[in-house]
């Protein structure tokens, strides 16, 4: 196992603030536009369930075993349908949040902290796939990036409108996606000392299951949301074309 706790840690971070960048574009630009937003969002789960096949799954298969890895993997995603029932959570412009002002505040932080609980198994996507592989572990965190833009959006862009205040707003989209080096941290603390190739098998094809799970179970149906025609399903492929693209280019 060729991982580097420190690196792993860094990219993990890098991913979870890039909520920021969405935060930003939240603030700046009040409602972007609908086929933006269902363009980026298929754009996420294309490099997302790309990624989850060709690199997680096929190294998990490779390290514990065909039936094993799939055990792992729909594991992870009834993981996520369990977090998805005890957490709902939205993204903005799914629905008209067009009430007052107290109503899009509390909007906001809902979204914030339910974006956060999502995203800790994504700290330790990235954690695991870094672990493994530093070229995997940097194909997971642009994967996972991507995907936070519009979440740093949907959390910036209430709070936004219910307080005019620029950082309030921005410095909510930035904590929302901090639970991500938080699961990263914790996976190195916990799981580190006890992490052989076969735990860290298991770990990718149940992070596998998970990706693909948030994917289908919630960017692809927020991105029809947005735009009911193209957008979505142009931005699934060409994801997946990047993402192809980036791991043949990183040797992956």
């Amino acid at each position: 196992m060729e991982g580097n706790i420190g690196f792993a840690l860094a990219l993990t971070t890098a991913a979870g603030l890039s909520t920021g960048i969405g935060g930003l574009i939240g603030i700046l630009v009040k409602k972007p536009g609908h086929r933006f937003m269902g363009f980026t969002l298929g754009f996420s789960a294309g490099v997302m369930i790309h990624v989850s096949f060709v690199e997680l799954l096929r190294q998990s298969i490779d390290s514990i075993g065909f039936l094993p890895a799939h055990l792992a993997f729909f594991v992870g995603m009834a993981g996520i349908f369990v977090i998805d029932l005890l957490v709902p959570h939205d993204y903005i412009g799914q629905h008209d949040h067009t009430e007052k002002q107290g109503k899009l505040m509390r909007t906001g932080v809902l979204v914030a902290l339910g974006m956060a609980i999502h995203n800790f198994p994504e700290g330790l996507a990235t954690f695991a796939g870094s672990m493994m592989n530093a070229k995997l572990g940097i194909s997971i965190a642009a994967a996972i990036a991507v995907h936070n833009i519009p979440e740093g959006m949907a959390v910036a862009a209430p709070i936004y409108a219910a307080t005019g205040n620029r950082k309030k707003a921005f410095t909510w989209s930035l904590l929302s996606g901090m639970s991500e080096p938080v699961g990263a941290a914790l996976a190195a603390l916990v799981l580190f000392p006890f992490l052989t190739e076969g735990m860290l098998g298991v770990f990718l094809a149940f992070v596998a299951g998970i990706m693909v799970a948030i994917s289908l179970d919630e960017l692809v149906p927020a991105a029809k949301s947005f735009d009911t025609e193209h957008a979505p399903i142009l931005g699934v492929i060409l994801g997946a074309m990047v993402m192809a693209l980036s791991l043949y280019l990183l040797g992956a």
